[in-house]
């Protein structure tokens, strides 16, 4: 298993992984298999979208921030239910073919990690299985 660094800058962020995870399939030598993407953390996600106009990611954030308020009574007294709600939604992990040495993503895709309780220093697994 590889495991990313990623520090996170603001309470909700979506950061571009994809250099990170190719890179990681990479250096594994591996040809062809799978290689999942975990975000072991109640508070984060990690998600597959468009990474070619950055105002994707920006409506992505605020219609999860409509979707899911910061502030809406909820009960959990850490004050961050918002956040464990928005990585229930998005999910903790993405299963990526590999071929070629390199994950299988369509022409606009991009991975991200997605962070709703920053700024923090979070991980991200990566799990390669393959030949």
């Amino acid at each position: 298993m590889i495991t990313l660094e990623i520090a996170s800058r603001r309470q909700v962020e979506m950061i571009d992984v994809s250099h990170q995870v190719r890179e990681a399939i990479r250096q594994s030598g591996i040809r062809a298999g799978l290689a999942m993407v975990f975000a072991p953390h109640t508070t984060a996600a990690v998600t597959i979208n468009e990474n070619a106009d950055p105002d994707v990611v920006g409506d992505l954030i605020m219609e999860l921030n409509k979707i899911v308020p910061f502030d809406d009574h909820y009960r959990h007294a850490e004050g961050n239910s918002a956040a464990h709600l928005k990585s229930s939604l998005i999910g903790a992990s993405e299963t990526l073919v590999v071929d070629e040495g390199a994950p299988v993503l369509g022409t606009w895709q991009g991975i991200y990690f997605c962070e709703f309780d920053g700024p923090r220093r979070r991980q991200l697994h990566i799990q390669i299985i393959g030949t």
